[in-house]
């Protein structure tokens, strides 16, 4: 009889844990459910964020891009504000020289001529020159030739080996400036 009853409440034992782990387990499954839901609006929270980012810096992109049209605008104006100057002066010396149409003519052809030579003189200057360019490359390279040359002081062959190929290349790189225009005497 002990046998059987022990059996018995084995049995039902066993059957009522499976039911419990059926229970969890279709807890657990909507515990992950909500956990997935609450992580996917995490990460829509995260894209709004992200796109939040994106049209302000679009935004300050654009105001930015404005001001540089503007500035470029002024430069546009005062530039034709200086060629209107310098034109009257130089059709008047030619006017009185004589030639009354011709000079006028010859005023428009230098005036077109200043603004594409001013035009080129702002495309040159940028990025760096040849001056700066020829500095930083014999700065470097005198540094590392009089860190290798001196032996039994680097750091003091680096400074002296630096100066004396910066000063170099500065030379070079300034020559090299005036045979291209960028740089007149």
């Amino acid at each position: 009889m002990k046998k059987l009853f022990l059996t018995g409440f084995a049995a039902a034992l066993i059957l009522t844990s499976c039911n419990k782990d059926e229970k969890i387990q279709t807890a657990s499954l909507e515990q992950q459910k909500l956990d997935y839901q609450a992580r996917q609006i995490d990460i829509e929270k995260q894209k709004l964020a992200i796109e939040k980012e994106k049209i302000n810096f679009e935004r300050q992109k654009d105001s930015l891009n404005k001001v540089t049209e503007e500035k470029e605008a002024e430069r546009q104006a005062e530039a034709n504000r200086v060629a209107r100057k310098s034109t009257p002066k130089r059709s008047s010396s030619s006017g009185n020289s004589g030639g009354g149409s011709s000079s006028s003519s010859g005023s428009t052809a230098s005036n077109s001529g200043t603004s594409s030579s001013a035009g080129t003189t702002a495309n040159q200057k940028k990025g760096w020159s040849g001056a700066a360019k020829g500095t930083v490359i014999g700065t470097v390279g005198g540094a590392a030739a009089g860190a290798i040359i001196s032996k039994k002081n680097p750091g003091l062959g680096a400074v002296i080996g630096g100066v004396a190929g910066g000063a170099t290349g500065y030379t070079i790189g300034r020559a090299e400036d005036r045979k291209s225009g960028r740089v007149q005497k």
